[in-house]
């Protein structure tokens, strides 16, 4: 039976919070479609304590609509993002983040506007954050900059998630970001294209459990490639 919906969870050092959370997705996978498969990315680091990929392994172990891909990184959040998104076998892709930030329920309305109204790709915008100033003020640099750089896009927020895109429309991409970038890379790929998307707004929830990835030499590390993707585009 072909697979109308992927749902891909980026579950790096997750740990035990992710067996709750996968649960949670299998019930409103449960609720918006009747073939789903739910891939649970667990890749780790080399030497690394963390104990996400047994644990996503014991989850997909115990239940068949679970996939799991537990590899030795390469890279960080964009190399997990790409290796669930090749590895997924679904009409629609869904991406979302593992740490509770982003809400879970929102995958419906995603799901929904996707398939009713042919868009190539939904996401959210977070409207509300409960992550702090320093997170807040990262996320305003991030998007100014890119609204600067890449205008006529109006998308307030490149970096929120859950992301559903279609399969047609993410075979036309050729993502290529291994980084944190890899949010800001598929944007850009949406206004080359000219593909359709709408967001709409969540609440960003409070990150527990653990401290934030993103450190400030994300910043910069967003800022250049930022500009190398701008000059990739004068060049075509």
């Amino acid at each position: 039976m072909s697979i109308e919906l992927s749902i891909i969870i980026l579950c790096y050092r997750s740990e035990e919070a992710i067996i709750d959370f996968a649960d949670k997705a299998k019930q409103i996978a449960e609720e918006i479609s009747s073939s789903y498969e739910i891939i649970l990315v667990g890749n780790y680091l080399d030497g690394s304590d963390d104990r996400t990929r047994e644990i996503v392994q014991q989850i997909a172990a115990g239940d068949n609509c679970y996939r799991c891909i537990c590899k030795q990184k390469k890279g960080m959040m964009g190399w997990d993002m790409k290796e669930g998104l090749d590895a997924a076998s679904g009409k629609y892709l869904c991406v979302i983040d593992g740490d509770g930030q982003f809400p879970l329920d929102s995958i419906k309305r995603c799901y929904h506007e996707i398939i009713s109204r042919n868009y190539d790709l939904v996401k959210t915008f977070r409207e509300k954050r409960n992550d702090g100033i320093y997170r807040k003020f990262i996320s305003r640099i991030y998007n100014l900059i890119f609204s600067i750089l890449f205008s006529n896009l109006n998308s307030r927020d490149i970096n929120s998630k859950p992301k559903i895109i279609s399969r047609k429309a993410y075979s036309t991409m050729n993502l290529t970001s291994d980084d944190w970038f890899i949010d800001a890379e598929i944007m850009i790929n949406v206004r080359r294209l000219k593909l359709k998307f709408f967001e709409f707004p969540i609440e960003f929830y409070k990150l527990s459990g653990r401290p934030s990835f993103v450190k400030f030499s994300a910043i910069l590390e967003f800022i250049r490639n930022l500009i190398i993707f701008r000059i990739k585009e004068f060049k075509k």
